[in-house]
């Protein structure tokens, strides 16, 4: 067997992260599983709740300005090393992704019912975990942030939720067809730098689909091409069609190192929408990139209850597999369950790097709108 065969996991008495090889002999193919000890899983959870009696909501500005003091003197120390590491990490041997499964205990009878869409959300019942999240970010170091492309902001975290009324959209609402893997806003200049995803319920037992550039290897001339300045990409499946085309503008997949390289992709936009009217040599070359991608694609793990996927968005594009929500398969027979729902939030390590595009007056709300191009009208509104 072959080490990239094996799951790659930080025992609960490891204290740092395996050392990296310079001239490994195999790319990684999968994340990092970190499993949460139940001593730790307790701090946590219990963390999440002292926060919350503290400062009644994480997007509290005196909260935001202590995160990081706050993430590495409350966090256990071995996740919060991890993190740390995990945030300058950009080799060769690093996946983009860390699984911290087990990291808190759900109160599944105080969350009760999934409601039937985002917008029903209540989130007075989730807002100790949108601490325990943004403890994370700032263990990076990152700042947890929002899009006006995203639900007009919509505040520091997001409830996902399958909606029937989008089920077969390439959204986070979608259900019934595959979520094909993408790097979040991957027609922004600016997108997140890191990602969590907090699984409250996963009840459906769908899997979590995660690819990474780093997965490749060293770059081949198939993944060279991609440095070109000639793909577009449409806002994604949450704006109507016209909307969604944006300006008429070129950006390379890969940028950054052309040993060790980032990512800016999004499978549906890119291959399978056809109002991106990709010109033929780019065409080309996204289907030739995509028939290699697609065989490195991971979709060993399902995600629990209290699971989180923490993913560094220029390395890693993440997805799903397609599920009947509210239904899960057990001897063969579908019974009825409660419907998936995840936690998202987003970071970006500089606010000063980004401060062309945010709000005047909120340097944590993102207002652009497609390649550089930032919202106006919205402005005097906000």
């Amino acid at each position: 067997m072959r080490p990239s065969d094996v799951t790659p996991t930080i025992s609960p008495g490891a204290q740092e992260l395996p050392r990296v090889m310079p001239f490994a002999a195999e790319p990684p193919l999968q994340p990092l599983i970190i499993d949460i000890t139940e001593e730790e899983k307790l701090e946590i959870t219990y963390i999440g709740k002292k926060l919350k009696r503290k400062y009644k909501s994480y997007d509290d500005p005196g909260f935001i300005s202590m995160l990081h003091l706050n993430a590495y003197t409350l966090l256990p120390e071995r996740i919060a090393k991890v993190l740390s590491n995990f945030g300058t990490d950009f080799s060769d041997q690093q996946y983009g992704a860390v699984v911290l499964r087990g990291l808190i205990e759900i109160g599944q009878d105080e969350l009760g019912p999934t409601p039937r869409s985002w917008q029903e959300t209540d989130y007075e019942k989730i807002v100790e975990y949108g601490f325990i999240s943004s403890l994370l970010h700032g263990a990076v170091p990152s700042k947890p942030v929002e899009y006006f492309a995203q639900r007009k902001g919509g505040g520091l975290m997001h409830a996902i939720i399958p909606d029937e009324n989008m089920s077969f959209t390439q959204t986070g609402s979608g259900s019934r067809t595959d979520l094909f893997v993408h790097t979040e806003d991957a027609f922004l200049h600016n997108a997140a730098d890191f990602l969590s995803f907090l699984f409250l319920r996963n009840e459906e037992r769908v899997p979590s689909t995660l690819y990474s550039i780093r997965s490749h290897g060293r770059p081949d001339a198939i993944l060279q091409e991609l440095f070109k300045p000639i793909y577009k990409c449409p806002k994604d499946a949450n704006y109507a069609s016209e909307e969604a085309l944006g300006d008429d503008i070129r950006t390379s997949v890969l940028y950054g190192s052309r040993s060790a390289p980032f990512m800016r992709f999004d499978a549906a936009e890119q291959i399978y929408n056809e109002d991106a009217n990709q010109d033929p040599e780019a065409l080309h070359n996204l289907k030739r990139f995509w028939e290699e991608a697609r065989k490195l694609i991971y979709n060993d793990f399902v995600p629990e209850s209290g699971d989180l996927i923490f993913v560094n968005n220029h390395l890693c594009a993440h997805g799903r597999n397609a599920f009947l929500a509210g239904f899960r398969e057990e001897n063969g027979q579908l019974v009825k369950c409660e419907r998936r729902l995840m936690l998202r939030m987003m970071s970006k390590t500089s606010l000063i790097n980004i401060r062309e595009v945010t709000h005047p007056e909120n340097p944590y709300l993102i207002m652009e709108e497609h390649y550089g191009k930032v919202y106006g009208s919205h402005l005097a509104n906000l």
